[in-house]
């Protein structure tokens, strides 16, 4: 089981990079991790953002981080609305920094900083509303 790549206090690690980066932002990140992706990564990653009913955000500013661990497969999808906002490039760069610390098989440190950048980014774009609610869940789901 994917699970089972993270100890008990990587997972915390996780979500509470998950919960700071949301923390002055209207946006949601969420982190998906499988052990294989058996098909173009971005397609499934797309399947997945439509599974975890990413899309129902009232500012369409969701992003998925998606990571199949043992074939090395690493997207980051970002909703309508963000994706018109960042640069160009802020996906890929995002994914090299994470990428660099995978290398070194620093997983949790890796998605940790690149749910930050995203959420730095999130904050820049769509900043915490006084009525805002969390309209995602903040803990890591996992595939096969």
């Amino acid at each position: 089981m994917s699970k089972d790549i993270f100890t008990t206090d990587q997972k915390q690690q996780i979500v509470a990079a998950i919960k700071e980066a949301e923390n002055n932002t209207s946006g949601e990140i969420r982190v998906h991790i499988e052990k294989k992706c058996n098909e173009d990564v971005l397609d499934h990653a797309a399947f997945m953002f439509d599974a975890l009913n990413m899309q129902n955000t009232k500012q369409r500013n969701g992003v998925l981080i998606y990571l199949a661990y043992e074939d090395r497969q690493l997207a980051i999808l970002g909703d309508a609305g963000i994706n018109q906002k960042v640069p160009v490039d802020f996906w890929e760069s995002t994914k090299d920094l994470m990428i660099s610390h995978f290398k070194q098989g620093n997983y949790a440190e890796g998605l940790s900083k690149g749910i930050l950048l995203a959420g730095e980014q999130l904050k820049k774009h769509f900043p915490h509303q006084k009525d805002d609610k969390n309209e995602l869940t903040d803990e890591i789901s996992f595939g096969k």
